[in-house]
């Protein structure tokens, strides 16, 4: 890989974007992931996402996933753009870094934004410190994108809540030491009736029907719910409000997903300009041929137009305005650009490009996901749309 690698990811921090604090915050992540990462990886998956998510508690990274400065979190809020610089520096390095620190986010973040004051005390600065590790369990076997078709169902008995019913595709299934679980309570007809819910990993009724494997591993499993006995005092926000709470969530970390979505495209192009000024063919190396030069402006155009739309829905988070429109653009652009780029790169390492442990072949397999999780391309397409025909009958 190329030695420009860091001043070329590092000029956008200039950005009028982001402040001092951002900038540091990369110049000392970077070499830490570089150091620690390499080497975090073994033949088990559970046992590399416990180990980082260990590491990232111990030395203070987790903090930034968390809100509440009582509850192990840096600010009483949570820094979208700190979140997004954290996710696109792991994901340049290791996915399965990303995804250890993104988990741990997301899977607490209803309990940052929504959970009382003991709720906050007794999740929130375990997951910090990397302690516990957290998941947020919303989609179904025919509950994906269409949440109001959402089966998994709870019914309340005395002080508890009884759950019935699965959740799938939940990452950090299997390894999670609770849940953050949505489920129909009734209140009102589709969206308006689902309540979120913490289930301990260890509440009888709960179990792991199925570990799923998919091409990028990480934890990933099928949950089962049979006669799960919740207290009420679990509950997050009131009754009927889950749509509500799992949407605020998303609303934090879907710009998150493009983050991640440009640190994996930002690697791969500099695996090819690596590639591209090395390999020599026909007398003259690869970055010698027009065809090359023309697949590395377009790559480069993409990253930088992923960055802007990316940054510009954080920034805009962090001042308070909402985000749902920018943060969908963001996330639909970063992540098809990211396919789009990777692509390109293997294409320029030939047969190299698809060997089992190359760099470009693990990217091309890590970025498929963030195409469709939280919120599948298609569906951010439709967000934007019926957020700009909305304005447009307000107007």
């Amino acid at each position: 890989m190329s030695d420009t690698s860091n001043s070329s990811r590092a000029q956008h921090l200039a950005w009028p974007f982001f402040e001092l604090r951002h900038q540091e915050l990369v110049a000392e992540l970077d070499p830490w992931a570089a150091r620690r990462v390499a080497h975090a990886h073994g033949g088990d998956t559970d046992a590399t996402c416990r180990g980082l998510v260990r590491a990232l508690g111990e030395d203070g990274w987790l903090r930034y996933a968390v809100a509440g400065l009582e509850h192990g979190g840096l600010t009483n809020t949570i820094d979208t753009r700190a979140v997004c610089l954290i996710r696109e520096t792991l994901a340049y390095h290791d996915g399965l870094a990303d995804f250890s620190f993104a988990m741990q986010g997301l899977g607490s973040g209803a309990i940052s934004l929504f959970g009382t004051g003991d709720q906050r005390a007794r999740y929130l600065p375990r997951v910090a410190a990397g302690q516990a590790i957290a998941a947020f369990a919303l989609s179904e076997p025919e509950a994906g994108s269409d949440v109001a078709a959402m089966a998994c169902a709870a019914t309340l008995d005395g002080s508890h809540y009884v759950l019935d019913g699965s959740k799938t595709w939940i990452s950090n299934g299997g390894i999670a030491d609770f849940y953050v679980v949505f489920v129909r309570t009734g209140e009102a007809p589709g969206a308006r009736g689902i309540t979120a819910l913490v289930v301990d990993a260890d509440t009888p009724g709960l179990e792991i029907a199925e570990r799923i494997d998919v091409i990028a591993p990480h934890p990933l499993a099928r949950l089962r719910f049979a006669g799960c006995r919740v207290p009420v005092s679990q509950r997050l926000g009131e009754p009927g409000q889950g749509f509500k709470v799992a949407m605020a969530t998303l609303d934090v970390f879907r710009t998150s997903v493009a983050a991640a979505a440009l640190g994996f495209a930002r690697r791969a192009l500099d695996e090819a300009l690596a590639r591209a000024t090395s390999r020599r063919m026909f007398g003259q190396t690869l970055a010698d041929f027009q065809l090359t030069q023309a697949k590395l402006a377009e790559m480069a155009t993409g990253v930088d137009a992923a960055a802007l739309l990316t940054y510009r829905a954080a920034w805009m988070r962090d001042g308070g305005a909402r985000i749902t429109k920018e943060a969908a653009m963001a996330k639909m652009t970063a992540t098809e650009t990211a396919q789009r780029v990777i692509d390109a790169a293997v294409q320029m390492f030939g047969g190299q490009g698809v060997v089992s442990g190359e760099t470009v072949e693990r990217l091309y397999r890590e970025i498929r996901a963030l195409r469709i999780y939280e919120g599948a391309t298609e569906v951010q397409q439709l967000i934007i749309a019926r957020e700009l025909l909305r304005a447009a009958g307000a107007a």
